[in-house]
């Protein structure tokens, strides 16, 4: 697999962010609705891009049109450990394994101030609040270890957890505002943001045009992987009636669009699932080929998705702003040409767009 740096320098978005950019805080907390926020617009076959407020969605998409939106609801994913011999230490609890393990990030410091650890010893036991043990099993990259909770994740979290958040942000902010309107299921390290400007009031007037929404499960982990890093497994789950509504939509003429990269990672797995399944019921001559690109499927899935490994499934990504060298520039190369992405990004940065979970976001268009 090609190292992050060299896919984000092929696709000409090695660039520099200016930290005036990065969002610090949720847009309600500067007076801004949640479906104000910034919403630029590429469309890649006329190689055009246009900006809008987010609350103009419903008239840049088609009647016709079918948005997939991730349903994972974010966990309070980072534990402080109580001061011990005198290191301050927090867990991110990322994502859980088939097994039952966890994959977890040690980090130095509590809150915003903290950093990547690098120590940590197999078999090491953390005593975490309220009474609860965290065993290290073993590495499983050079970041994120394989660990065991002395209790069940997910209650725990809900008790003694707080969302995770970086240096960009520099006060907490309750569960609520990293929460998208579609989470139902917890399960997410970190928010599937790309859909966090949809409002109720959004969601009625897409509907009311003609434009259908379906959901997806991928509890997503801990953030873009590090240079060299190999993908880790994320929980997905893609049900039969959104993998009906992608196939009839498809099949009719309507653009599918992704509501996010953790949905393209879901229906791209669920397709390659789809396919091999297809491949074998044709090669026994117990079946007539496929209905669609997608058929139901849930499991863990590693795929990431590339320009050399193309989009089978989603026309259009509705995406926030990735960092320079990020994994997720990965995607985007599979969506649009390297000049249209490069004057995106300038476009973005010229025109102020913020950054990250709380900022703003691109839809591109075929």
């Amino acid at each position: 697999m090609a190292m992050p740096t060299a896919l984000a320098a092929e696709a000409g978005l090695d660039f520099v962010l200016p930290a005036e950019l990065e969002a610090h805080q949720p847009a309600e907390a500067a007076g801004v609705a949640r479906d104000g926020v910034a919403l630029m617009v590429s469309r890649t076959a006329a190689g055009e891009i246009s900006h809008h407020a987010f609350d103009r969605l419903p008239e840049v998409l088609l009647p016709g049109d079918l948005i997939v939106v991730n349903n994972s609801a974010t966990l309070p994913a980072a534990v402080a450990l109580p001061p011990a011999a005198g290191r301050l230490l927090s867990v991110h609890f990322s994502t859980a394994m088939p097994e039952g393990d966890w994959l977890v990030e040690l980090r130095s410091g509590h809150g915003h101030r903290s950093r990547p650890f690098a120590g940590g010893e197999p078999g090491e036991q953390l005593g975490l609040p309220g009474g609860a043990v965290l065993t290290l099993t073993c590495r499983f990259s050079q970041r994120l270890w394989r660990a065991r909770l002395s209790t069940a994740v997910i209650p725990y979290l809900m008790r003694h957890g707080q969302p995770i958040r970086y240096s960009y942000v520099s006060q907490p902010w309750p569960i609520e505002a990293y929460q998208t309107a579609f989470a139902t299921w917890p399960g997410s390290a970190e928010m599937p943001s790309a859909a966090r400007p949809f409002t109720p009031e959004i969601v009625t007037r897409l509907v009311s045009r003609g434009v259908a929404i379906a959901p997806v499960t991928l509890h997503a982990g801990v953030s873009s992987l590090e240079g060299g890093e190999d993908p880790y497994p994320e929980s997905y789950d893609v049900p039969a009636a959104t993998a009906r509504l992608v196939n009839v939509t498809k099949r009719t003429g309507g653009r599918v669009i992704a509501a996010g990269t953790t949905v393209v990672r879901a229906l791209e797995s669920a397709a390659l699932e789809s396919a091999a399944l297809d491949s074998a019921a044709l090669q026994s001559g117990q079946g007539d080929g496929p209905d669609g690109p997608v058929r139901a499927a849930a499991g863990w899935t590693s795929h990431v998705v590339t320009r050399q490994t193309g989009a089978r499934v989603a026309d259009g990504l509705l995406t926030g702003l990735h960092e320079p060298r990020s994994t997720h520039l990965w995607m985007l190369a599979a969506f649009a040409g390297d000049d249209l992405l490069r004057r995106c990004y300038r476009a973005a940065i010229d025109r102020g767009y913020y950054w990250h979970e709380f900022g703003d976001v691109h839809l591109l268009l075929p």
